[in-house]
């Protein structure tokens, strides 16, 4: 049995969706159910018994000691995190309290039950927290690429709240041993993503016959991870991975955001092409960037690769088709997401930002 933290979040869904593709284990997925988690997400393992979802936060002390009591997990993952740099603009607080109080107390709750383990037992275990490359803050051009050993420089109430997040466990594993494994990923993409990340919202306002938003010149560049390359990647650390070690987990795909729109356009040009024939592009309009904005992160993947034999599997132009595709096909999960509250958090952001 492993517990999971965050499971019905966009990459946490994943993970939990692959691991009991993948795996006879069983998984206790505890999860918040904030705007970004979605039940739905994981439909598939609604008469599935090795599944067993809890609603309920990190930050409660008693229900996460409950269930480690109960359920006796060999290994916990936490992907549950505030995890959009635009909200944490507009409400930091909420950050706070997730990603850096949360964090806390379940530390805490583990580093307890950790410490009532015996023999194989504590020695197997292993605490596995999901991190960001925004944590190491930006990097000019010409720059290398973000490695394990790279300073510290969060530029968002998001990437400082995470931050201090991993420090929070790094901590726990030098001060009282705690077995702990941190994993910081480049931008993913793929299915099951909310729409207000840059590829669904382009995909969902282009068939909507809406603007595409590009923030100020669209020349922020990103290493884009294929969320499902990401899970095989945590997969493998859980597996291998050193107690005490970080690991970048990049998909070797640095581009533009410019071009990431354009790559999407032209792919709904084919897929999905407007009834008037004009092409997508035309819908790109540019809005004033948001404060702060890092202008490029790339991750330097070669620890993993090396000590761990994982690379991704998908090229970009692999995983971006899949993805568009996965939206054409599931316009029903995409219109049972874009409650109310979803429209009116991205009229509030991009109505303000109109160039």
């Amino acid at each position: 049995m492993i517990l999971v933290t965050g499971g019905a979040g966009f990459i946490g869904a994943n993970f939990v969706l692959d691991w009991l593709a993948l795996s006879e284990e069983s998984l206790v997925n505890l999860d918040k159910l904030t705007y970004a988690g979605n039940r739905e997400n994981l439909a598939a393992l609604t008469d599935d018994p090795r599944h067993v979802f809890v609603h309920g936060d990190i930050g409660d002390s008693a229900l996460t000691n409950r269930l480690l009591a109960q359920y006796q997990p060999r290994a916990i993952i936490n992907f549950a995190a505030e995890s959009h740099v635009d909200r944490s603009i507009h409400g930091p607080e909420d950050f706070i309290q997730t990603n850096i109080v949360g964090t806390f107390h379940l530390l805490e709750s583990i580093r307890g039950y950790w410490s009532s383990l015996q023999g194989e037992a504590r020695d197997g275990f292993r605490f596995l927290h999901v991190s960001t490359d925004e944590v190491y803050g930006s990097l000019a051009r010409e720059e290398p690429a973000f490695s394990e050993t790279h300073r510290y420089e969060p530029n968002s109430p998001y990437s400082a709240s995470k931050a201090a997040s991993d420090h929070l466990v790094r901590a726990y594993h030098h001060t009282y041993g705690l077995p702990v494994l941190t994993t910081n990923c480049s931008n993913n993409y793929g299915p099951y993503h909310f729409p207000e990340k840059l590829i669904p919202l382009m995909i969902v306002n282009a068939l909507a016959g809406k603007p595409l938003p590009v923030y100020g010149d669209g020349q922020q560049i990103r290493d884009w991870l294929y969320v499902k390359d990401h899970c095989s990647a945590i997969r493998r650390v859980l597996e291998a991975g050193r107690p005490g070690e970080t690991y970048n987990v990049g998909g070797w795909n640095e581009k533009p955001n410019l071009d990431i729109v354009r790559t999407v356009c032209t792919l709904l040009d084919e897929l999905r092409p407007r009834a008037d024939g004009k092409p997508y592009c035309e819908q790109i309009a540019y809005v004033t960037d948001r404060p702060g904005h890092d202008r490029r992160y790339a991750i330097d993947a070669r620890k993993i690769e090396r000590e761990l034999g994982w690379k991704p599997a998908e090229t970009f132009a692999t995983g971006i088709r899949k993805t568009v595709q996965w939206y054409l096909d599931n316009q029903a999960w995409v219109g049972n997401v874009q409650s109310g509250a979803y429209r009116d958090w991205v009229e509030k952001n991009y109505g303000e930002r109109q160039g």
